[in-house]
């Protein structure tokens, strides 16, 4: 047994309702709201726009239905760490951690922090991204502008807060992520009914559902790579749904709720996702989606629909969206990190919990540090692309540990199989892994430095050991 499973000391305070909120609101940030205007440039047709969300959509509900057997076999803090840990090998379950940190959710609560702060400004304009103390730094994927912006400043606060709330305790942080998710799921319905009920316009249904709903070659091959591409933004949106993994050690029944909140969290949002840019194209042109403002496709509709009311009201919602997000992001990942730590392959004060809150605290700041960091040196796009590659190398190996464990080790119990074994992960494995080459081929500026962050964790991984080791062998007796 490893250390990571004896250890104990986690509260038992998450509810059914709580984990299926921690999957739905990790899932509902900003990407939603923003990111169907890069796919309309990029796929340019209203159809193939919705065939993107689709398949994402389809993706996601297949990885959920593939991690419930994962999920129930190990019930305890980590997540898809120990998934991998113990079905492929603990180099590759340290590769996800390590990459988790630097990149995977880091990177996502430096971009959700950094959007919340985006939609704030309208409300407060003086909230400018503009850099006043900083410098340009030119790289392969683009230049990037570090420093301290109005924003960025907005966004340390949001994490930090944040932060602080989930160290005093999992309970309070779970309700409050429950409260949000409830309050975020709303919004997005009411944008729906607003979208297809109230601001249809005719205009944009002839335009988007008539000649134009497909590309004007038709449909073949030579879609399929912009497709591919353009599913950055909608995985973007749908990531984080594996993340009450890492907070299963404080589910109340891990076993009975872990499979049920993944699966329902992830078919609620994207049965809503899908609404959602349906809504936009009865409302708008897809030349006008393409073209929204800093890319708040969700804020024009609305504006469309109820004039300046409209862009305060999707703003506020959008606020409460991705403020939810954040929390449940910065819940979620410090577990990884003290699973890493109780197996000697990470900071060992990220192996503690606090004496009276029973949370991972130096976890916590570690983790809030980082992301302090990614706030500062980076962009929203970048951020999402170096993201979205890391993430889907590790949810296809994801995959295969189902099929590993059940050769190496068909006697451990299996609350909840895969339904549709061996077809349904090996479908899942096999559209993970061509997303993850489409984009190695047609985004490599952004795909290539986030394979090498992954290869990077190699060596850091025997240093690990290696340190480990020596402090084992330095506290046995002579």
């Amino acid at each position: 047994m490893s250390s990571t499973e004896s250890a104990a000391g986690f509260a038992k305070a998450i509810t059914r309702l709580d984990a299926t909120a921690i999957v739905a609101g990790s899932m509902v940030g900003s990407g939603i709201f923003i990111v169907s205007a890069d796919i309309a440039r990029q796929v340019g047709s209203p159809g193939l726009l919705l065939c993107v969300w689709l398949l994402a959509g389809l993706t996601t509900v297949i990885g959920a239905l593939t991690y419930g057997e994962l999920a129930t076999m190990f019930p305890r803090a980590g997540g898809q760490y120990v998934y991998l840990r113990e079905g492929i090998s603990p180099l590759f379950g340290y590769l996800y951690g390590w990459t988790l940190f630097m990149v995977i959710q880091t990177g996502t609560v430096a971009a959700v922090s950094v959007a919340f702060a985006r939609f704030t400004s309208v409300f407060w304009p003086a909230l400018s991204p503009e850099v006043f103390f900083g410098f340009s730094l030119r790289l392969p994927s683009g230049p990037i502008d570090i420093g301290l912006s109005p924003q960025r400043l907005l966004a340390l606060a949001a994490v930090i807060v944040l932060t602080a709330i989930n160290i005093r305790g999992v309970r309070t942080a779970a309700l409050i992520q429950t409260s949000l998710t409830i309050l975020k799921v709303a919004s997005l319905a009411a944008l729906i009914l607003a979208a297809l009920v109230i601001g249809r316009d005719p205009r944009a249904l002839a335009a988007n559902f008539g000649s134009s709903l497909w590309p004007a070659g038709g449909v073949h091959l030579a879609v399929l790579p912009a497709m591919g591409a353009a599913m950055v933004g909608a995985l973007f949106a749908m990531d984080s749904w594996n993340n009450v993994g890492f907070a299963a050690g404080e589910l109340k029944n891990p076993r009975r709720d872990l499979p049920f909140s993944m699966t329902a969290g992830v078919l609620t949002v994207t049965l809503l996702y899908l609404l959602a840019n349906l809504g936009y194209l009865s409302v708008l042109p897809l030349a006008s989606i393409a073209a929204a403002p800093q890319d708040r496709v969700a804020t024009a509709v609305l504006q469309a629909v109820f004039g300046a009311a409209g862009l305060a009201a999707m703003a506020g919602a959008i606020m409460i969206s991705t403020f939810g997000c954040v929390n449940g992001l910065i819940l979620s990942g410090a577990r990884v990190y003290y699973a890493m730590a109780r197996d000697g392959l990470f900071f060992k004060g990220a192996g503690t919990l606090h004496p009276r809150y029973q949370t991972p605290t130096f976890a916590l700041k570690l983790q809030a540090a980082w992301s302090c960091a990614l706030c500062l040196s980076g962009t929203y796009s970048q951020l999402l692309d170096y993201v979205i590659f890391a993430a889907l190398l590790f949810y296809l190996l994801t995959g295969v540990s189902v099929f590993a464990l059940r050769r190496k080790r068909p006697q451990l119990e299996r609350p909840v199989r895969v339904p549709g074994y061996p077809w349904l992960p090996a479908l899942y494995v096999l559209l993970t892994a061509t997303i993850a080459i489409d984009l190695l081929v047609v985004k490599p500026r952004y795909t290539w430095p986030g394979l090498l962050i992954v290869a990077l964790g190699v060596p850091v991984y025997y240093a690990w050991r290696r340190a480990t080791r020596r402090s084992t062998r330095a506290a046995e007796p002579a």
